[in-house]
């Protein structure tokens, strides 16, 4: 039996069950970068857990300071192939770095739990703060953008082999739930979810799509269909958004919400600002404040239980959605 199985009282779906908001963290890398990180090399905040790891804890902790209660690992880029390609490891080293980005979420965690230890027991505490293996697709392997147009095929036992060594080195480091994040093509949604079924059975796992527009995901493919195809496994415990504008977050939410019943919506947008491609830079205005206050409360509203952020967003406004979520508690 995997850690996953074994480790019941730390499962999602055991916190999904009292109805109150799961606050997730913000943005990894672009938060490293404020940290004086540099995340311009391919891996970007992969690369990091062999440079400076240090930064990664930091980041975790400083979430999980702001309230956060899911911390989401440095791993959405190390897949095997691109640790292997661009870092010259082996497999095995490989997965030694991939099990890294969990130990320093979990080592963020127990410092952040031991520093808080006062009313509530240690034990308690660790069942309130979950570790999330995140599992990026395979379009940001190709690194040219292809997460956020889906516009890439590889048959299925390719997609799986692709994806099965970073699951396999995240279940065994003891990850609470498995993050398929930034999913945005159909082929590689049911390619992985194939792989949590047959070879992963004790894994808990949610889903978050890119968006075309707020009735599909970026390859095209409808909603209605992506959630048809993950109908039926009580291992998917939430569906949702993320890597998505804020404002189409909420449209979003609110086609996805009548599609699915006894699965949790999941939604965590950038900060509002738009990635001009050509000029390498972010542009545009933060939503923050009084504003990302409000449309938190709008995304709660539309039905979704667990809500953070992306791109560009920082434990400041983890802090911030955290209280407009207090009385919904």
């Amino acid at each position: 039996m995997s850690a996953i199985a074994s480790s019941k009282a730390n499962k999602l779906s055991t916190r999904l069950i009292s109805g109150s908001p799961i606050l997730l963290d913000g943005a990894l890398a672009t938060y490293l970068e404020t940290l004086g990180a540099d995340i311009s090399g391919a891996l970007w905040s992969a690369d990091i857990l062999i440079k400076t790891p240090s930064l990664i804890k930091q980041t975790h902790l400083d979430y999980y300071r702001a309230g956060a209660n899911i911390a989401i690992t440095a791993s959405y880029q190390a897949s095997i192939a691109g640790l292997t390609k661009h870092l010259d490891l082996d497999e095995k080293e490989a997965r030694t770095v991939i099990s890294k980005s969990v130990k320093l979420a979990q080592d963020a965690r127990d410092e952040y739990v031991t520093e808080t230890l006062t009313a509530l027991s240690k034990e308690a505490k660790d069942k309130m703060l979950l570790v999330a293996g995140s599992v990026g697709p395979y379009g940001a392997f190709l690194a040219d953008g292809s997460e956020y147009r889906g516009d890439y095929t590889l048959p299925n036992h390719e997609m799986k082999a692709f994806h099965r060594g970073r699951l396999q080195a995240l279940v065994d480091a003891n990850v609470d739930v498995l993050a398929f994040e930034t999913m945005p093509s159909k082929g590689e949604i049911e390619a992985l979810l194939d792989l949590l079924i047959t070879e992963f059975p004790n894994a808990e796992a949610w889903f978050s799509f890119t968006l075309r527009d707020s009735a599909h995901i970026s390859d095209g493919t409808p909603l209605s269909e992506i959630v048809s195809i993950l109908r039926g496994t009580n291992q998917v415990v939430a569906v949702g958004f993320n890597c998505i504008s804020d404002d189409l977050a909420l449209d979003a939410l609110k086609d996805l919400s009548p599609l699915v019943e006894g699965v949790a919506l999941i939604v965590y947008p950038n900060s509002g600002e738009q990635w001009n491609a050509q000029a390498r830079e972010w542009e545009g205005q933060r939503t923050e404040g009084a504003t990302l206050e409000q449309k938190t409360v709008e995304w709660w509203n539309a039905g979704a239980k667990m809500i953070g952020g992306c791109c560009r967003t920082t434990p400041e406004d983890i802090a911030v959605m955290g209280k407009a979520l207090e009385s919904f508690r």
